[in-house]
């Protein structure tokens, strides 16, 4: 069994975990099986009975009302490599108004591709298939791709990448900010309408799964390690760990690691954000599955905790994510002979369990407690459309005491004309305008001295809210 650890000292002090009694009556009930290769499951966000099991040769398939049904086909262009291919999706808040949604998998050069497709009725085309970001290179090795995707509770798009391979993160990149691997990526809409990715967080070495809590919005990231530790790490809402470092290579989980990133020099363990849980290899595991916190019916105590296995071990456990250490416990259940892959989630919050993603069929399971129904609760609302404001001024330097002219405009623009935008100076808010008929307003702000300005746009019965970046204006010198 797997020894919990919370936030371990330096010195590397494995603290005993006090167990817990497992979730009563819980239980994996079969949704279907001779998946091939069965890797990720989600469903439509507008109904939890529309379930997608992601296929890792390339292949999605929907499981409505217990029939199969091919619904998408990406053979062609997915290449599995070692722990490439199809590796997980996820559908648009808007999917059942726009059929959009997002992929992540390695093609034959060890490319990983974000990409988008659209669904027409029970089926996505492959000549719907484009990329949302330029392929990111993955060259040198065949492991390490991370490969989740999950939308953020602020509505953009997350995605997880791995150290590039190899051991020792040889290729130098998790603590690289240039690099988009080793990192938890942020995807947005630009106003031009198309994606634009930034490093969210970095200093991973493979978080092949993470996950929101539907209720908190906290971000939770397994990362699998390397020969010594497996950890859960932790980014409470709204930060959700933005510019956090999770340490990789210079740590590994709550001990030193390798340290041979260049960065390591510079960097001391209070520049880290240390893991909230891990787990010495000395147990036996190999490579943690992150999962999700548990929000669904019918689950008992269960619910409130974090579902998690290990890829070697096969076993689900849990914990309460405010106190790991002291509540990590087995919840009884396990896949048996066939390997543990990943964990899903419907949009109603019940729990899966994928198994079987190596060569070969495999069954998929949802985790069942006391029978229970969807409440309408649960299930999010239909999904707005993402959103976009820009912010710019006529001069980025005027005369101190004289008024510049700031300018906002808000895409996509159907829809929202007469809508309200805002100017803020930090916390104080300037004025209210309301959009014209192309979607822009003009403010007027006196400059005193130098000062940051930001507009936001609420959120209308179609469309999110949005806020722009930071607008910096400079009064001019006086010379004498």
């Amino acid at each position: 069994m797997i020894r919990a650890v919370g936030r371990l000292a330096l010195a590397g002090l494995l603290l005993v975990c006090l167990w817990a009694p497992a979730a009563k009556g819980a239980s994996l009930q079969p949704i279907g099986s001779g998946f091939e290769q069965p890797i990720y499951v989600t469903s439509d966000p507008g109904n939890p009975e529309r379930l997608f099991v992601v296929e890792r040769e390339g292949t999605i398939t929907l499981l409505e009302n217990g029939a199969l049904k091919p619904f998408a086909d990406l053979r062609s262009v997915v290449s599995e490599g070692d722990e490439g291919g199809l590796l997980s999706i996820a559908l648009s808040p808007s999917f059942d108004l726009t059929g959009q949604f997002f992929l992540d998998y390695t093609d034959g050069a060890g490319q990983i591709h974000v990409a988008e497709m659209t669904a027409s009725g029970n089926s996505a085309p492959l000549s719907s298939l484009r990329d949302a970001i330029p392929p990111i290179p993955h060259p040198e090795d065949t492991n390490h791709y991370g490969g989740q995707l999950q939308f953020g509770p602020e509505g953009a798009l997350f995605v997880s990448t791995g150290d590039g391979g190899g051991s020792n993160d040889e290729h130098h990149n998790s603590q690289n900010p240039n690099s988009l691997l080793g990192k938890i990526l942020r995807i947005t809409r630009t106003g031009s309408g198309e994606y634009a990715v930034s490093v969210w967080s970095l200093g991973l070495r493979n978080p092949f799964r993470f996950s929101f809590d539907r209720l908190t919005g906290a971000m939770v990231i397994g990362d699998v390690g390397q020969s010594a530790r497996e950890e859960v790490d932790y980014a409470a809402a709204p930060g959700l760990g933005q510019g956090g470092n999770y340490g990789w290579n210079c740590m590994e989980g709550g001990i030193p690691g390798p340290a041979t990133d260049p960065q390591c020099a510079s960097l001391s363990a209070e520049d880290f954000t240390p893991p909230i849980f891990e787990y010495s290899h000395s147990e036996g595991g190999c490579a943690i599955i992150g999962g999700y916190v548990a929000r669904g019916p019918g689950l008992g105590d269960l619910y409130g905790r974090y579902l998690y296995g290990d890829l070697c071990l096969g076993e689900l456990r849990s914990f309460v994510p405010a106190d790991p250490a002291a509540t990590d416990r087995s919840e009884g259940l396990s896949v048996g002979p066939e390997k543990l892959d990943s964990f899903g989630e419907d949009s109603c919050g019940r729990l899966y369990v994928a198994a079987g993603a190596g060569p070969g069929t495999g069954p998929v399971y949802r985790i069942e407690g006391e029978p229970s129904s969807c409440p309408t609760s649960l299930v999010p609302p239909p999904a707005l459309q993402p959103s976009f404001v820009g912010i710019r001024a006529a001069k980025r330097r005027v005369k101190r005491h004289r008024r510049d002219v700031i300018s906002a405009w808000v895409a996509p623009c159907e829809g929202r004309r007469g809508d309200p935008v805002t100017l803020w100076h930090g916390r104080q808010q300037l004025g209210t305008r309301h959009l014209d008929r192309v979607c822009s307003a003009r403010f007027r702000p006196k400059i005193n001295r130098r000062s940051s300005f930001r507009v936001t746009v609420k959120a209308n019965a179609a469309y999110d809210a949005a806020i722009s970046r930071k607008l910096t204006i400079r009064p001019l010198r006086r010379h004498r």
